[in-house]
């Protein structure tokens, strides 16, 4: 007789091997605030300063986080963030850089 599969996690979790990552989660989360403020602010041409650093942030937080990250699911979202961040960075810098 089937048995029926059974999650001990939820759907929309981060730790998909049901162990907890807090250091890996904070930096996911990390990343994809700066890399949303990042190409959020991006829209606004004067804010070209806060655009690059938040860019720039935002990448090496992702890099850093994807070199610690341990579940497909971390790394999904980091790859995700680390693109959006590297468009606000190159936005703010194309449009008068980082001073």
């Amino acid at each position: 007789m089937a048995q029926a599969l059974t999650r001990r996690y939820p759907m929309l979790s981060l730790n998909s091997d049901g162990h907890p990552h807090p250091r890996e989660n904070a930096l996911v989360g990390v990343a994809a605030l700066l890399g949303l403020v990042s190409f959020a602010t991006s829209f606004f041409y004067n804010l070209h300063i806060l655009t690059s650093w938040t860019g720039l942030f935002g990448f090496v937080t992702a890099m850093v986080g994807f070199y610690e990250s341990v579940t497909t699911s971390e790394r999904f979202v980091l790859v995700v963030s680390a693109v959006v961040a590297g468009v606000g960075l190159y936005l703010g810098v194309a449009r008068g850089g980082l001073i």
